[in-house]
Order: structure tokens, then sequence, then C-alpha cells
């Protein structure tokens, strides 16, 4: 029977901003961020180093600012679905929507379902076929089978005047779903501008974080050539002793 093993312990690691405390797996070594976020901590805090540690609350903020000073070196003004974008990068949400959702959000009175459904009706085949079959109907009764008192003799004033209060009522009605789209399709395309946006300002964070692990990686690798160097140099030094030794 194996013992249980006793739980392990985590020390306490100050944050180098604040000074608050916490355990190792809560804090964040400055060696992992990117340049221009090191930059930005360097900027209120000089005396931040690569060897420091800084705590999640405090990078957060940190990146929150550095995230909006990139938009305005690009915009030169961070609007309110600017911040929306920023918050959601520094909170890790997710910003985009089926269309299914954002219609589901929207808050639609009984007219506006009303002006959407005869919309719908007023532009499909169905509407026109029907509109059509009344117009011959219509004409063939007061033309063929009520010669002796037609209700709208030709030429069909009755089905003018009809006519013309149909077009009258129908036209604002179109212009209602109209509108409706359009502010549908507004707030589609506020949506795709802030998913673009933080799709943008993603791709850059990962750009400056692959540069610089290239660059931490080319340190390395002329560290250790220097020291293989070194090491050459103090090879060959040994063989020339040796082999004056011998001589």
């Amino acid at each position: 029977m194996i013992p249980n093993e006793p739980p392990t312990t985590t020390t306490p690691i100050p944050c180098a901003i604040c000074g608050n405390s916490a355990p190792e797996t809560r804090m964040i070594p400055a060696a992992t961020l990117r340049q221009g976020l090191f930059e930005q901590i360097r900027h209120e805090a000089p005396q931040f180093s690569r060897h420091d540690t800084i705590c999640e609350p405090d990078l957060l903020r940190f990146r929150e600012e550095y995230i909006e000073s990139l938009i305005e070196k690009n915009s030169g003004e961070v609007s309110e679905l600017e911040t929306e974008v920023i918050q959601s990068i520094t909170r890790r949400e997710i910003i985009s929507a089926s269309p299914d959702e954002q219609e589901a959000d929207e808050i639609s009175t009984f007219a506006d379902r009303m002006s959407d459904a005869l919309a719908r009706f007023g532009g499909s085949w169905k509407f026109l076929i029907s509109f059509f079959c009344i117009l011959c109907l219509w004409i063939f009764v007061n033309t063929f089978l009520a010669f002796i008192r037609p209700f709208d003799p030709y030429p069909y004033i009755f089905l003018n005047l009809l006519l013309s209060c149909l077009a009258a009522i129908q036209a604002p009605i179109i212009m209602m779903s109209q509108n409706r789209q359009e502010a549908k399709d507004r707030v589609r395309a506020q949506k795709d501008y802030q998913v673009n946006l933080k799709a943008e300002l993603e791709i850059h964070a990962v750009q400056e974080k692959i540069d610089h692990l290239l660059t931490e990686q080319w340190q390395r690798m002329t560290e250790l050539q220097r020291v293989q160097i070194e090491l050459l140099q103090e090879l060959r030094s040994l063989q020339q002793r040796q082999s004056s030794s011998q001589s």
C-alpha cells in the first residue's frame, strides 16, 4: 500500500508592482512578457526587470493600457466599441455572435413584427399571384357578368382608388421594414468590426511574442557560440602548452 504523500505547498511570491504576495501559479514571470507590454510596465514602474514577477490583476491592467495605446496610435481615439474589444481581450471573452443570437437579443414590438410580416408577404410571389387573380376577377365581374348593374363599371374608378390606397399604405410599411433591416445590418457591421479589430490585436500580440522568443533564442545561441569559442581557445592553448613541454 502506497502511503499518502503530503500536500505540496507553494511559497508566496511578491508582485514587483503592487507588492502583494500570491502563490507561484498565480504569478507571471516578466521574462515571458512580450517586449511592448514589458516596456508599457517599465514606463510606470522603472524598477521592473525581466527577473521580477507580476500578479494577474496588475498584468490585466497593463495589458488593457497597452492595447489602448496601440489603438490610439492607429486611430487617434478609442471609441466605445473599441473599449468593449479591449475588455473582451483582457477578460478572454468571445464577442462574436451568430445572426440568430443577435435577433433574439433585439426587443421588437408588435408593430415591428407586423411590418416585417407585411413586407415579406408584399414582396413574395404569393402576394403577386393572388393580387393578379383578384384584379382579373374584378375586371371580369364588372365587364362580363354585371351588365345590368355593375358595382364598378369601366374605367374601374373604385378599383383605381383601392390600388392607390394600397400603394399609399404599402410604401410606409416597406420603409419601416427597411429601416429595421438597416438597424440590424448596422449592428452586424459593428460586430464584424469588433471581431476584426480583436483578431488584428491578437495577431499583433502573437507577432510580438514570436519576436521576443526569437530574440531570446538568438541571444542563447550567441551565448552558446561564445562559450564554444572560449572552449576551443582553451583547448588550443592547452595543446600549445603540451607541445611546448614535450619539445
